[in-house]
């Protein structure tokens, strides 16, 4: 079986690529990345020793595509993948498009000529910010807390979001480009016979995960608690109760190699996956673990509210688990435990994510 991965360079992307070549016999890994990200340039090495073949290249750019080889599957993980894309001093709106959801038009064309299959990587932030902010909240102690005793939504359950909840807008600039991304990807796979799967992920989290205060929280977080660095609990009273829940991109990966071995023609094709209820979190939740590991450290409030913030997401996994068998296996103590080992052996990760 041959692979290409976009966004190969990426901590989900290098992930994944690892967990394939250690876990499939006689497969082949094919990347692309055109090492924007900060950070990125450090996993090409380390991919190449796993004897992925990395290719330097754009998406954004129909030629790229020339030099890539004949595969059966893409794995699209290319994205600039912050909810505040198009609207913070990251790249422009016009950036976030062309990253987004004009390099998936050409990634599509691509599985068209090569007859390959497409697995999409998208996001938890395709959902209304509207419907999450007006979810029945309980402000616990140091956490919310989804309120089971008061009418629900469809589509949300003490379980988490599954993939019935609303994606009306606002969802932020960059869910929109993630949702358009969804619907045209389902489209070319009906309209030129390609199967596509779409898995819409919480948040992941793991080591080598390059961490910024509005993407990859986790790491960020441990990083700079370690650190003691400057740190604000943003919005919501300034007491860091908004919950997110993750998982690890070594369970993303065999996820998609379960919807790669699947024959099944109908049915489904998106689903939401994530580290669940009991790999939930909030920030002040992370602190205490933060504080516990490596000593106290107390964020300063800032109470003042953030754009596309909202208090709580948890992703429903049980669609994924009923179809495909497959389960978070990597428990957030776990996850946490292996952010802050890295850390430790890399006093100068926030400076390589560019942070």
């Amino acid at each position: 079986m041959r692979v290409l991965i976009t966004g190969i360079c990426g901590f989900a992307g290098a992930t994944i690529a690892k967990w394939l070549v250690e876990h499939i016999e006689s497969v082949s890994i094919f990347g692309i990345d055109n090492l924007m990200r900060p950070g990125s340039e450090t996993n090409r090495a380390d991919l190449k020793r796993a004897g992925a073949t990395v290719i330097h290249g754009d998406i954004r750019n129909p030629s790229d595509f020339e030099m890539l080889p004949k595969v059966d599957w893409v794995i699209e993980a290319a994205a600039n993948p912050s909810v505040l894309a198009g609207v913070n001093s990251s790249g422009t709106s016009r950036q976030l498009f062309e990253h987004n959801l004009a390099s998936v038009a050409n990634t599509l064309e691509y599985c068209k000529v090569q007859g390959a299959g497409l697995l999409l990587l998208s996001t938890s932030r395709v959902y209304s910010i509207t419907a999450l902010t007006n979810l029945p909240m309980e402000a616990g102690e140091d956490a919310f807390r989804l309120d089971c005793s008061k009418p629900l939504p469809r589509g949300v359950s003490a379980q988490g979001i599954n993939g019935d909840f609303s994606t009306e807008a606002p969802i932020s600039l960059y869910g929109s480009t993630k949702l358009a991304a969804e619907a045209v990807a389902l489209e070319y796979g009906i309209a030129f016979d390609f199967p596509v799967w779409i898995n819409r992920c919480g948040v992941l989290a793991g080591a080598g995960q390059f961490g910024t205060p509005d993407q990859g929280i986790f790491s960020y977080w441990v990083n700079a608690h370690l650190r003691r660095r400057p740190m604000r609990y943003i919005g919501f009273g300034g007491t860091g109760r908004q919950v997110r829940d993750a998982f690890h991109p070594r369970d993303l990966a065999e996820l998609l190699y379960r919807q790669m071995k699947t024959s099944r023609r109908d049915g489904p094709r998106i689903y939401t996956v994530g580290g669940g209820a009991t790999n939930a979190m909030s920030l002040a939740q992370l602190t205490h673990w933060c504080d516990s590991r490596f000593g106290k450290h107390q964020p300063e409030p800032d109470d003042r509210p953030r754009k596309y913030d909202v208090p709580w997401i948890v992703m429903d996994s049980a669609h994924a688990t009923r179809d495909f068998d497959w389960r978070c296996g990597t428990s957030l103590p776990a996850i946490l435990e292996e952010l802050a080992s890295h850390a430790e052996q890399h006093p100068e990760w926030l400076e390589v994510s560019g942070s």
